[in-house]
């Protein structure tokens, strides 16, 4: 019973925002400006919860065609599909839909879930509220993108149900220095935890994300 306790106390989760080819790629429509070091950050946490078996929900934005409201990560381009080393064998995905109920209990089968948005805000997506304010892990990690919105809205709407949350923050995207500035101070002001890949992963030799066209990405 104590042994349960303790490892039940010791849970974490990753939260895997946007990492998704249109932000992250080269030839990414939104590239983020600091991709290639997030990138190589971002599979060292992804790694880490390989070898932990921490379990990972990612949100990917996912907008359709012709809308006018976003360029980038429209559905069923290539850009909308996430960085394939951000991806678990064993997953599985939902589509946005407000009547989807997950049942918490789903993390016994699965190690990651894919959870599709239609905006910056996850939390705007009923089935995603919904789960992320059930869930009980101990700890609440964040990576991906951006800093300015996306992330932002994930670490708040977090903390506001809550949850103890710990932001990558060197493992985190932004497209404006100084606004993700101005975001990881609102973050760490509501009660977030800043840390960098390091301290969660520990030091990596990893010098080439291996995913990027761009020549000093060494793909």
């Amino acid at each position: 019973m104590i042994r349960r306790l303790i490892k039940r106390r010791n849970r974490q989760i990753i939260i895997d925002v946007s990492t998704q080819k249109d932000l992250f790629l080269s030839d990414g429509i939104a590239r983020v400006r600091n991709h290639r070091r997030v990138l190589a950050n971002i599979r060292r946490v992804m790694a880490y919860a390989r070898s932990r078996k921490v379990h990972v929900i990612s949100t990917c934005e996912v907008y359709s065609n012709g809308t006018g409201y976003t360029p980038y990560c429209l559905d069923g381009t290539e850009g909308h599909k996430k960085v394939r080393y951000t991806l678990l064998n064993n997953r599985i995905s939902f589509a946005a839909d407000s009547n989807i109920n997950i049942s918490k209990e789903i993390f016994k089968n699965y190690k990651q879930l894919v959870l599709h948005e239609r905006g910056h805000d996850p939390f705007e997506e009923p089935a995603i509220d919904r789960l992320l304010s059930d869930i009980n892990f101990c700890e609440f990690i964040l990576i991906g993108a951006t800093a300015e919105k996306t992330v932002k809205a994930m670490a708040l709407g977090l903390l506001q149900r809550g949850k103890k949350v710990t932001v990558v923050y060197d493992a985190v995207g932004s497209h404006d220095n100084k606004e993700a500035k101005m975001a990881f101070r609102k973050m760490q002001a509501k009660g977030a935890k800043l840390i960098e890949t390091k301290k969660l992963a520990g030091s990596s030799h990893l010098k080439r994300v291996r995913v990027c066209t761009y020549n000093v990405c060494s793909n």
